[in-house]
């Protein structure tokens, strides 16, 4: 389950993990906050009580959206403007 709101400067998106059938552990909520030039995904970690963050740039961002759907290796990518031909 998730939810979206929208705030002044920011889109948060909030992870609950319900949990796969017969699972026995569930997860921390995960929240995502979509900033103009970042985003940052923040989750409680119970063991210490502290909450995690993590800040990606744009760039880290577009590079993990295409990571997700391609297969093992190196890449590289590039906007179709930035390439001259």
């Amino acid at each position: 389950m998730f939810t979206i709101e929208h705030d002044f400067d920011a889109t948060v998106v909030t992870l609950v993990d319900e949990g796969e059938e017969g699972a026995t552990h569930l997860r921390e909520d995960v929240t995502i906050n979509a900033f103009e030039d970042c985003v940052t995904i923040e989750q409680l970690e119970p063991t210490t009580d502290r909450v995690q963050v993590v800040t990606l740039s744009m760039a880290q961002l577009r590079d993990l959206a295409a990571a997700l759907d391609l297969p093992e290796g190196v890449y590289r990518l590039t906007r179709t403007e930035d390439v001259q031909g």
